[in-house]
């Protein structure tokens, strides 16, 4: 943890817009105007395009973005395996799906001098991540910056969740800060470090292997509500000019692949386009919801989502549950039992969920694969059913979910590992027989 970090942080501005045209240069001149790729860049820079999408994707679907850099990607070292340490990636062929309700206690505290790259572990997904389609999620705790190293995914986009402790993402478009309530997105193949703002960190990591996050259609809702897109913020150009060795981790097809480069690669002196990480605050989330009766689905709290080859199901939702009013009438408030053809990993970041009254806790997770029947426990149930039906806020929590439309194999460490909780069934043992006929 670096008190030069947290300054830092402190002081970061940003560009305001989800999906936005950005343009950022941190000297001024360094950006070319009328054209992307001149024969002389401005100031002796390199001009590189960065693809996130085809180049024949619809337009409203493309992402790109080009950058006027020190020196070109193209000039580097071969890269080498390195061991993948927890990292796991799809297909998930080491264990089999799992249609048992599961749930973990957070992560053990990481050894000393664990960064956030090494203190990634794979807890399952699906899909395949060289066929670009599905997803994993991977738990982090880390008490030690990433120095003179930085790490890139050519599988997928990481949308990072803190839970304990701020990050410092340095990127190659820039500089972003993470606390605990904000999510930070780092597209396909975006460069990257992470500095601690805290003593140390922990939190929940969503890779995407198939089409980039977008905010979701509102239909009937209308123009405005849920995520505003005015609420994500991206990074203005900052770059490193170092001459120093710098360790570059690439995730390649599941795998970890390493070389050691004579300078830093996050030397972007300018740059332009769609193709950029971001920032959004989740208490900023517009909530809707019922103000006659029953609660709504969940898809209502969908911040983010991921859309698959059918319209309407998602390769992967990232929905919030933030701090809310219930006021339906002759309405049980908490969410409804349920068997859902989605499968659903849930985390919280802070205090406790209106479902759960115990067991589930900060830095935990549950997860509830397609058609497994889950809701809320005993306690929850008795509590609901017989509440005074005024209004009442929701504010001493903060839970997410990754939904998703295949199933999530879980991984052989997360299966056996020492925090899962092995009597998760037992919350539900205490609902009694009330039928009368």
């Amino acid at each position: 943890m670096s008190e030069q970090a947290r300054k830092t942080a402190e002081a970061l501005e940003y560009l305001t817009g989800f999906g936005n045209e950005h343009s950022s240069e941190a000297v001024p001149g360094a950006l070319p105007i009328g054209r992307n790729s001149p024969q002389r860049a401005p100031l002796g820079l390199y001009a590189e395009q960065l693809s996130g999408s085809a180049f024949t994707e619809p337009r409203t679907h493309n992402r790109r973005s080009w950058l006027y850099r020190i020196r070109p990607s193209a000039a580097h070292p071969p890269f080498a395996r390195i061991d993948n340490g927890g990292l796991r990636s799809a297909p998930f062929t080491e264990s089999v799906a799992d249609p048992n309700r599961l749930r973990w206690n957070p992560l053990p505290d990481p050894a000393p001098g664990t960064d956030f790259l090494s203190g990634l572990w794979t807890l399952g997904g699906n899909g395949d991540a060289a066929q670009r389609a599905g997803m994993a999620i991977h738990l982090y705790s880390a008490n030690a910056d990433m120095t003179d190293r930085v790490f890139s995914d050519s599988d997928g986009e990481l949308l990072i969740v803190p839970e304990r402790g701020g990050l410092l993402l340095r990127t190659e478009l820039g500089l972003l800060a993470a606390r605990p309530g904000e999510m930070a997105l780092i597209p396909r193949g975006v460069r990257f470090r992470v500095e601690l703002l805290d003593a140390d960190a922990r939190g929940y990591v969503c890779e995407n292997y198939g089409q980039p996050f977008e905010l979701p259609n509102l239909g009937p809702i209308g123009a405005n509500g849920l995520a505003a897109a005015r609420d994500f913020q991206a990074p203005v150009a900052a770059y490193e000019d170092s001459e120093r060795p710098t360790e570059v981790i690439n995730k390649f097809c599941g795998n970890l692949w390493s070389a050691t480069y004579d300078h830093s690669p996050l030397d972007v002196v300018a740059w332009h386009g769609s193709h950029v990480p971001y920032v959004y605050d989740m208490r900023r989330f517009n909530v809707l919801g019922s103000i006659s009766y029953d609660h709504p689905d969940p898809s209502i709290f969908t911040v983010l989502t991921s859309p698959s080859d059918t319209p309407g199901l998602a390769g992967v939702d990232f929905v919030v549950f933030a701090p809310r009013w219930l006021v339906g009438e002759d309405t049980f408030r908490p969410p409804y039992f349920h068997r859902n053809v989605m499968s659903e990993y849930m985390g919280l970041i802070e205090g406790a969920y209106d479902a759960k009254a115990e067991g589930f806790v900060p830095g935990g997770g549950s997860l509830h694969n397609m058609m497994s029947a889950h809701g809320p426990d005993h306690e929850t149930f008795e509590r609901a059913s017989a509440a005074e039906l005024k209004p009442q806020k929701i504010d001493d929590g903060l839970a997410f979910m990754f939904e998703t439309r295949w199933p999530i194999t879980a991984t052989a460490q997360a299966a056996g590992a020492d925090h899962l909780q092995r009597g998760y069934d037992d919350v539900w043992q205490g609902l009694q027989r009330h039928f009368r006929a």
